[in-house]
């Protein structure tokens, strides 16, 4: 059994809805199943899926063992920026998954990671082992990973405390017309579509992104967006929102564009302090080719 704990983030919130915001990749009627076999307590107590929630309410959920997926090692090649006793920073092409789920248990990074070495922390339990934090399958770039429970909890506690580098370089449609911005828009789950993410001050949580224009071209514009939260699809969402959707973006963007490559999102950037040494690392990576090719198409170089 995997026990998770987690504090309430607001006022007469249902139980079920505050879970499904920490649990992205559980459905509803799974966590509403944890709920009545009673493997979720709030302050030490069975409750209900519509019981109402107190700021800072301590929830415990038992994730039972038969929701771990057999996962074995494979060859997958990996393109590792940096590897020590404690973390790894991989560079992960567009198109591979960060880890399993259910219907999906192979080709992941988790897969090649597990072949790749043996030490691998278990905080998030034998389908997530190692894995801090995600960026989506057609999501090229950059993210960190640890190999034991300390540096997996430090780097934890560097997400939670907003002082993780990562700038991401994304192509979007249309001509931003001024050079800096600043995202202040929560996001939840979409009400009309539960796949999907949404600007949303229901069930919502605080979410900030910050662009900077690098290059403009005649209807698209090159910006590096910088994360001070992580919520999921967090760049992709808000450009949208705010009218300038990510080229490529399946979800959230133009169905015209060409998605073979996903979203033109790639996590160039990425810094935080090491778990042992209290040194600070920054690690930078190149463009995709299709990336690279994709902007001089723009500039009118191919």
């Amino acid at each position: 059994m995997e026990k998770v704990n987690l504090q309430a983030t607001k006022d007469d919130i249902r139980l079920d809805k505050e879970l499904d915001q920490h649990f992205p990749d559980l459905s509803r009627t799974l966590i509403q199943d944890y709920i009545k076999k009673g493997l979720v307590t709030v302050n030490g107590k069975k409750e209900k899926a519509s019981f109402k929630l107190k700021e800072n309410d301590l929830i415990e959920v038992t994730i039972p063992e038969n929701e771990n997926m057999d996962i074995e090692p494979e060859n997958i090649p990996l393109d590792i920026v940096y590897e020590d006793h404690d973390v790894i920073v991989v560079n992960k092409p567009s198109g591979m998954i960060v880890h399993p789920s259910q219907g999906i248990v192979s080709g992941t990074l988790v897969n090649a990671l597990l072949y790749h070495c043996h030490d691998l922390s278990g905080i998030n339990g034998v389908n997530r082992p190692g894995i801090v934090h995600r960026i989506d399958k057609e999501t090229s770039g950059l993210l960190m990973v640890a190999k034991n429970d300390v540096a997996h909890r430090s780097l934890t506690e560097q997400l939670k405390e907003h002082s993780v580098t990562r700038r991401y370089i994304t192509l979007v449609h249309g001509n931003i017309p001024h050079e800096f911005g600043k995202i202040n828009a929560p996001i939840g789950r979409d009400r009309t579509n539960r796949q999907n993410m949404a600007v949303t001050k229901e069930n919502s949580k605080e979410a900030i992104t910050n662009f900077k224009v690098l290059e403009r071209y005649d209807d698209m514009t090159l910006i590096e967006c910088r994360l001070e939260t992580g919520r999921t699809h967090q760049i992709r969402v808000h450009m949208a929102y705010i009218g300038y959707p990510v080229y490529g973006d399946p979800k959230y963007g133009y169905k015209r564009d060409d998605q073979s490559h996903g979203q033109y999102l790639h996590a160039k950037v990425l810094g935080f302090i090491h778990p042992t040494t209290g040194e600070y690392l920054e690690f930078d990576s190149e463009l995709p080719d299709y990336f690279q090719d994709k902007i001089k198409e723009l500039k009118g170089e191919k």
